[in-house]
Parts: C-alpha cells; sequence; structure tokens
C-alpha cells in the first residue's frame, strides 16, 4: 500500500466559507480556483483510482488560517475545516485512512483547545501548521505550548512552507519576480523555521517530538556540510554587538538535531534530491507524500512521478516499503493491514 501523508483538500464547507473571505480568496483564487480536485470528490477517487492501493492522509491547503481569519473567527474557520475532514475520513475510510488537523495558530487559546478536540473526539492523527504565523518565528515563547502538546500526545506536526509575493527578492523591489517567492522563498521559510526551531532548544525539551517538514526537510539535506562544520563555527566570526544573535544552549552538534525531523517524498519526481533527502534523514524518516493536486496535470502527475522516483532508486525492498507505508503507520499509529 502507499499512503499518501501529503497530500491536499478542501472540504467543501469549508471551502465555501474560505472564498467569502476577501483575504483567503484575494490570494488563493487563481490558484485554487482552477484546480477542482481539491473539491470535487467524484474528480479526486477517479484520479486516485489510476493508482493501484494508494491511499490519502488529508491536509488542508493553504493558506493557513491565521491568514484567512483574525484571531476572533480563526477558530470557528478551524472548526469548520476539522470538522469536514473528519466527515471524509468517516464517510472514505477506504481511501482516507487518517486526516490531519488545523489551527489558528493567532489564537493559542482556542489552537490548544482544538488540538484537544481533533484528536481525542475526532481522530486526528496530527496537526498541521506553517513555517510561520503572519510572519511571527515559530520558536517564539507563545507557540512553545503547541510543541508541548504534540510530544505528549506523541503525534506529528506536518510543516508547511508559506511565504507571498510581498516578501520580495531584494529590498529596493516591491513584488517578488517571476514566483521566485514559491520556489525558492517556501524551501527558504521551512528550512529557517527548521533551524529556529532547533536552537530554540525544542529536541531538548522534547526529544519524543515529530515533525514531518514537507518537501523532504527542503534546503537541510543539500546543505549538510554548511550546517554542519558551518554552524559548528557559530559565533567565532560574529562582531561582539552581534553575539546576543548567536547565543544559543545546545545540548549536541546543531547538524544533530536537523536530523530529528522527518521528511515526505513530495519533491515532484526529481530522483537525486530523493536520495539526498534519505542520506540525510536515514530511511525511517522519510515518508510517502505527493503534494497533489498542485501539479500541471492538476491532480496525477505528482503521484505517478513520486511513485516513479522511489521506484526507481536503489533501496532494499523493506525499506522501500517503510517509505510507502510502513513509516507512516508507526507515526500516525495506523493499525496494520490485515
Amino acid at each position: 500500500m502507499k499512503i499518501d501523508i501529503f497530500p491536499h483538500i478542501f472540504p467543501k464547507p469549508f471551502y465555501e466559507r474560505m472564498m467569502q473571505s476577501t483575504t483567503g480568496a484575494g490570494f488563493m483564487q487563481k490558484r485554487v480556483r482552477g484546480i477542482p480536485v481539491l473539491v470535487d470528490l467524484d474528480l479526486r477517487f477517479r484520479f486516485m483510482d489510476q493508482f493501484p492501493e494508494y491511499v490519502q492522509v488529508l491536509t488542508l491547503a493553504a493558506p493557513p488560517m491565521e491568514a484567512i481569519g483574525d484571531p476572533k473567527s480563526s477558530p470557528e474557520l478551524a472548526r469548520i475545516a476539522n470538522d469536514g475532514m473528519a466527515e471524509l475520513v468517516a464517510k472514505h475510510p477506504d481511501r482516507f485512512p487518517a486526516f490531519v488537523a488545523s489551527l489558528p495558530m493567532n489564537n493559542m487559546d482556542a489552537c490548544l483547545q482544538e488540538v484537544d478536540r481533533v484528536i481525542t473526539k475526532l481522530g486526528a492523527r496530527g496537526v498541521q501548521i506553517f513555517s510561520n504565523v503572519n510572519g511571527r518565528p515559530l520558536d517564539e515563547p507563545e507557540f512553545r505550548p503547541l510543541f508541548e502538546k504534540m510530544a505528549q500526545y506523541d503525534l506529528p506536526l506536518w510543516l508547511h512552507p508559506t511565504r507571498q509575493s510581498g516578501f520580495t527578492d531584494y529590498p529596493a523591489e516591491k513584488k517578488s519576480r517571476y514566483e521566485m517567492w514559491w520556489v525558492f522563498g517556501w524551501p527558504y521559510e521551512t528550512s529557517v523555521a527548521m533551524g529556529r526551531l532547533v536552537f530554540s532548544g525544542i529536541f531538548d525539551v522534547f526529544p519524543n517530538l515529530k515533525i514531518i517538514t514537507h518537501h523532504l526537510g527542503a534546503m537541510i539535506p543539500y546543505f549538510e556540510g554548511r550546517i554542519g562544520p558551518g554552524l559548528d563555527q557559530l559565533g567565532a566570526r560574529t562582531p561582539e554587538e552581534d553575539k546576543e544573535l548567536v547565543t544559543h544552549h545546545l545540548k549536541g552538534r546543531p547538524l544533530d538535531y536537523f536530523r530529528m525531523f522527518y521528511g515526505d517524498s513530495a519533491i515532484f519526481g526529481a530522483t537525486a534530491p530523493l536520495e539526498c533527502g534519505l542520506a540525510f534523514f536515514g530511511m525511517d524518516r522519510v515518508l510517502f507524500g505527493t503534494d497533489m493536486p498542485f501539479d500541471p496535470e492538476k491532480g496525477t502527475m505528482f503521484i505517478r512521478e513520486t511513485i516513479r522516483a522511489v521506484e526507481s532508486i536503489t533501496i532494499a525492498p523493506a525499506d522501500r516499503e517503510k517509505i510507502y507505508e510502513g513509516n507512516a503507520r508507526r507515526l500516525l499509529k495506523l493499525p496494520k493491514k490485515n
């Protein structure tokens, strides 16, 4: 079986509510309206049927809740989304073995209450967060209780990048050109979020914390040399007036903490990066994920190409089974096949 842990969907009630929002519709209109499979279940099932023994752990597509609603409205949006996801799983367990909950990160009291609700009452197998919270880093103390709670539940967080065109490539410009904000900006977002979490000491405090990074850890595997020997020298070349910017209290080597993350295989069928990510994280920390349906075919290309990439690399059959299914069952605590 192939368990896709990072496909995207919009439950219809949430989609209709989101598109009423000026903020949400403005950012997503062109990217979302042209992808009917995000909402159309019959079309999704026809696409899924092209791939034998293929199932999906549902995750909500961007934008984040906090980008759509203010602190008063985002909790309701999250509830609508999560109730819709739970309903899809209940109606179609043979298609969707589980779902990942979405959270109102701009209202932490409501966020923590929603975590308890979705896990204990709706059966969510984890939660999705984004690489920043309306421009705020995830290592701010306000967000720490969420990581503590997920460590207590021993269920993973899905880390999805977020950045818009207003985050420019150069200070002199007002907008990012040629979608550089997405092509390079999203991997950078994920990588920096991972780095900030590492240096916050979060893995020293919660060593069993599980964070699944979208797109196989983004830049991290490729930049192992800079993260390793580079960060081993952190502070040695820093001007005295900037020392506070590099001060940390990690108990171990920075590189070792980066290896504590997990990654999915959603790198659009590129084989060499897949091999790089597997070499960095190891076979037990890479899970099958496709980013379906954000591909040129609006549904099947990323599934097909990800399977092709996983099949083309030289690994043992048992390791391939871990990527496709075993690691997901273990992390998400899914029942074993009969």
